[in-house]
């Protein structure tokens, strides 16, 4: 039985700032959505750097709305919107990069924000792997979460990152096991 929101942050505030690969399934991708930036965040009193690129950062505030998210401590670093649609409506949280393949600017952005908290706790969601996977080299790519994660560790910052059940490479696995230091499933909820 898939894990609910509120499971999944019970588990994650029992831990210390950690890099952690969460897996899950198309039924269960907003339900860890919510349980990480709207639950989770919540009960630390974190920030929320939202790295997308596999949807849109509006499609997602259109969603954190609904579920009537605060949007205060929640910004994003938008990766796919410029290249799926060009210029739309932007919410002031969000902050571009041109291109999944610019990681760099991915990085610089994530920084950015940081800094910008001055201090406050963060945690980043980086959704997904398998987007960035699309995009980049297995080499380049493990060399950008290898420095992200190495980064954010120095910062004392949360880092989950989505890895879609089914849809990733053996590579793409052991990398993640390898650089994180947590492997947690959306489908390990109890008998709720």
């Amino acid at each position: 039985m898939p894990k609910s929101p509120a499971d999944l942050a019970g588990e994650l505030v029992e831990l210390p700032p950690s890099a952690i690969s969460l897996v899950i399934k198309d039924e269960t991708y907003f339900d860890a959505i919510r349980g990480v930036v709207d639950i989770f965040a919540s009960k630390k009193d974190l920030n929320t750097i939202y790295i997308s690129a596999a949807i849109p950062s509006q499609s997602i505030i259109d969603v954190l709305n609904i579920l009537e998210v605060k949007m205060d401590n929640i910004f994003f670093v938008d990766c796919i919107s410029h290249i799926m649609m060009g210029s739309t409506k932007r919410h002031p949280n969000v902050f571009m990069v041109e291109s999944p393949t610019m990681l760099e600017n991915i990085m610089l952005k994530a920084e950015y924000l940081i800094k910008k908290a001055e201090g406050k706790p963060t945690v980043i969601l980086l959704d997904s792997i398998n987007a960035l996977a699309i995009h980049n080299s297995a080499k380049i790519l493990s060399e950008f979460i290898h420095i992200i994660i190495n980064n954010m560790r120095a910062k004392n910052a949360y880092i989950v990152i989505f890895s879609i059940e089914g849809f990733t490479s053996d590579e793409i696995g052991n990398m993640m096991s390898f650089v994180c230091d947590l492997n947690i499933s959306m489908e390990d909820g109890g008998d709720d």
